[in-house]
């Protein structure tokens, strides 16, 4: 298979590259980043780029599966209109580009809650994007909606906050559907979903993600 991914640089694309470059199954795996990564290995391809200037990238957005965990946070983009560019904006670009140029399966990460009628802005803004995707026409469209995510020295300070306050609270047998899950699970769920069989849509909430992180082959 040849993949595609946008949001390697973090947390959960870092641990999403590294498991597709381990895995037979994908032959070739392109990311397309702001900025250069780390990493060289003979079955990846780099692709620095501009998100504000898809015609200057759209003729490289050919594969088989796009996967995307591309996002970021208010604190780090400065603003909401300068999340909901990145989160919103650039990934539905993406992903337009992506069904224009024949791919036909997509597995997107969003959020738990995610809904376009949600009070929360970021809540809003995932299920937004949700509604939005659904509406391109891919053959195959997985959406998966993890729990607050464990990630490798995050320095998301109410990530982090959130993160002690619910494994608090699952130790004491509470609110274990919203038990924290891991980057590499959720990478490892994302592979998983790619593999499957063409079919039409589905979404990913809980215990599935972690049901088909397990399965090792479709």
């Amino acid at each position: 298979m040849h993949a595609l991914v946008i949001g390697a640089t973090g947390a959960t694309g870092k641990d999403l590259v590294g498991q597709l470059l381990k895995d037979d199954s994908f032959e070739k795996v392109e990311v397309f980043v702001r900025r250069s990564l780390d990493i060289q290995h003979d079955k990846l391809t780099v692709h620095v780029i501009d998100f504000d200037q898809p015609d200057e990238w759209r003729k490289l957005v050919k594969g088989d599966v796009l996967l995307s965990c591309l996002g970021t946070t208010i604190k780090a983009a400065g603003s909401k209109e300068a999340q909901w560019k990145v989160d919103y904006g650039y990934q539905y670009e993406f992903a337009k580009v992506a069904k224009e140029n024949g791919v036909e399966r997509y597995v997107l990460v969003s959020a738990e809650f995610a809904s376009p009628k949600a009070r929360s802005f970021y809540s809003r803004m995932k299920g937004q994007l949700e509604e939005a995707v659904k509406e391109l026409g891919f053959s195959s469209l997985s959406i998966i909606k993890p729990p607050i995510l464990m990630r490798k020295d995050s320095d998301r300070t109410f990530e982090v906050l959130g993160l002690k306050i619910i494994q608090f609270v699952n130790k004491a047998g509470l609110l274990r559907s919203q038990q924290p899950l891991a980057t590499e699970v959720l990478a490892k769920a994302m592979i998983n979903t790619s593999k499957q069989a063409t079919h039409d849509r589905e979404a990913l909430i809980g215990k599935a993600i972690r049901k088909r992180a397990e399965l090792n082959e479709y």
